[in-house]
């Protein structure tokens, strides 16, 4: 008989799947590593920021040693950004490792967790993971129905993740839409803001969702440094909360989650308002240049506002799958989505107008064969 570890909610538990790297997909199909694009997991296009490379060769002398547990000059810099007092701020690990953070600090086991249809999926796996109940709101438009949302919540309910944009599909909640809502959940739920991709909003979007902070003391705010930053490969997030969630977030942080260089990078970047501009600007642009180009192939996309666009390349459920393959063969790397329940379409991260171009042409392709 075989020994099974572990409980059943664990084991029960389908890995995360990141995107295929570059190095991989170019051994699998025999390409040169140089010629591939990279279009799937909604990284900067520009890399890291000169101001943060500067940052992490100042800080390479101090290696030998730990990185500061507490993260003191990181959560300074946040407290300015955004207004708050430093032990407001939890680091994570990326956000990822907040959401994760969250999920055991406040659920048991037993307990119910609520978000939507299409949402991230780590969402799904921190709930898994701490063996609490599933609660899947349908999506509307694709995106959040937060009266639903609302009503979902039970009395065993401890915790609303909400994605603003949301990943994959790039819906957007308005600011008075989320208040409406905060002030109506009741206050045994935390809700989790993940704005992972807040800063590619447009000018007449953007809200500062730190200052609800003061109002709701059960709401945690969550970023990320590895999208508009640049910093991916450096994994830093953090939260934004009272300090009576806080204090519970960081009981179960690990005391190193976030290393010197990270911290040094991130200090830099968050200050470098050309590198932002820059990659705002860029954005923009692309997205305009994918989806005319969905336009002219008649392919329905929806309508995005972070820094990827998710689009239907056939009416079958095996059509994402199918492009995707044939998109990998011509060394154009994109994000299958069959997992979240959208077997039709690809998300395809918004690159440099020529990465861009490049997948155009693959697609086009991809959709004659």
């Amino acid at each position: 008989m075989t020994k099974t570890y572990g409980p059943e909610y664990v084991r029960a538990i389908a890995p995360y799947q990141a995107g295929k790297p570059i190095a991989e997909v170019a051994r699998e199909f025999g390409l040169d590593e140089a010629s591939i694009v990279k279009l799937a997991s909604n990284e900067n296009p520009f890399g890291v920021p000169e101001s943060a490379k500067q940052a992490m060769a100042a800080a390479m002398a101090e290696l030998g040693r730990y990185p500061d547990a507490n993260g003191f000059d990181l959560k300074g810099a946040l407290a300015a950004r955004y207004d708050v007092p430093t032990d407001w701020i939890t680091l994570g690990n990326g956000s990822n490792d907040i959401l994760e953070i969250a999920a055991h600090a406040f659920v048991e086991r037993g307990q119910s967790v609520v978000y939507s249809q299409y949402s991230f999926a780590v969402y799904a796996l921190a709930t898994q993971g701490v063996g609490a109940q599933h609660i899947i709101v349908p999506a509307q438009h694709y995106g959040h129905d937060l009266p639903a949302m609302l009503a979902a919540i039970r009395d065993d309910t401890r915790l609303v993740f909400i994605a603003n944009p949301n990943n994959p599909t790039g819906t957007f909640i308005p600011a008075a839409e989320i208040e409406a809502f905060l002030a109506k959940v009741p206050a045994h739920v935390v809700v989790v803001l993940d704005e992972a991709y807040n800063e590619y909003l447009s000018p007449e979007d953007q809200f500062e969702s730190a200052a609800w902070v003061k109002k709701y003391p059960n709401l945690l705010v969550s970023r990320t440094f590895s999208k508009a930053y640049g910093l991916a490969g450096l994994r830093v997030g953090f939260a934004i909360a009272q300090p009576a969630v806080t204090d519970l977030m960081n009981r179960i942080r690990q005391p190193f989650n976030v290393n010197s260089l990270a911290q040094a990078a991130a200090i830099a970047a968050l200050n470098d308002k050309a590198f932002l501009a820059r990659g705002a600007a860029n954005n923009k642009e692309g997205y305009q240049q994918m989806v005319a180009a969905f336009d002219k192939l008649g392919l329905e996309y929806v309508p995005s506002h972070g820094n990827f666009v998710l689009v239907k390349v056939g009416d079958d459920a095996g059509a994402g799958a199918r492009i995707n393959l044939s998109l990998l063969k011509q060394g154009v790397i994109v994000r299958p989505v069959g997992g979240y329940g959208l077997p039709e379409w690809l998300r395809i991260s918004i690159g440099l107008p020529e990465e861009n171009e490049a997948f155009i042409e693959a697609l086009t392709k991809a959709l004659a064969e």
